[in-house]
């Protein structure tokens, strides 16, 4: 399963990169705005310095439009910036004509804003290079997001879908471990989420014990 990080903050894509296992970022105009990014210039600067911090992965940069045109407007100037640019575009009925129109041009996409596995079925069936069902959000309905995803993982296995499953609004650890087991393709989450999975009490205590049986070589 690969790892993004949902962020437009460079500090943290550095630190998850320096890790090594970043394989790409997801961001959206809300996350460019609690970074202090706006304007269109400076937007478009910043999802060019993300690229080039991520160094081969993918990013997705939202489209803001809502109707078929500006969306796929919007789309082809996301995609010039970089070429690891993916246009995330929303499951509307414009955004999936959009996501046929970018598929049948060579841009890729990230359907986003995913709740049921019909909207999955659509997604794929555009051409949707990832679809983005919002696992979160889902549990707060008092659905079972993770269970999405394995429905979602089921259908494309059956059917040859070739649409990644880009498991979004993760909130801990426990989500990405569940969201691989589910057979996800990819989880976008924060950078806390993903160092969550670093943490465990008995690796602590063994490392202490470690250090203090070290010391009596000394």
């Amino acid at each position: 399963m690969k790892f993004f990080i949902d962020t437009a903050n460079l500090a943290q894509i550095k630190e998850a990169h320096e890790l090594g296992i970043l394989d790409g970022v997801t961001t959206n105009p809300s996350l460019m705005a609690k970074e202090g990014i706006k304007g269109t210039d400076a937007v478009q600067n910043h999802y060019k310095t993300i690229c080039e911090l991520v160094d081969g992965g993918d990013v997705s940069a939202e489209v803001i439009s809502t109707d078929f045109d500006g969306i796929v407007e919007e789309g082809k100037k996301l995609a010039a910036i970089h070429p690891n640019i993916v246009v995330k575009v929303p499951m509307i009925k414009d955004g999936v004509k959009a996501l046929r129109w970018f598929t049948e041009n060579g841009i890729r996409t990230n359907c986003t804003l995913v709740f049921s596995a019909g909207q999955a079925i659509l997604a794929a069936k555009a051409g949707a290079t990832y679809v983005s069902p919002f696992i979160g959000r889902i549990d707060d309905s008092s659905w079972d997001g993770i269970e999405l995803i394995a429905q979602i993982s089921q259908i494309y296995s059956i059917q040859g879908f070739k649409t990644e499953i880009l498991a979004a609004s993760i909130r801990n650890a426990l989500h990405i471990v569940k969201c691989a087991e589910a057979g996800a393709d990819v989880c976008t989450c924060p950078l806390d989420s993903i160092l969550g999975l670093l943490k465990h009490p008995l690796t602590d205590i063994g490392l202490a014990k470690f250090l203090e049986d070290a010391k009596k070589f000394a």
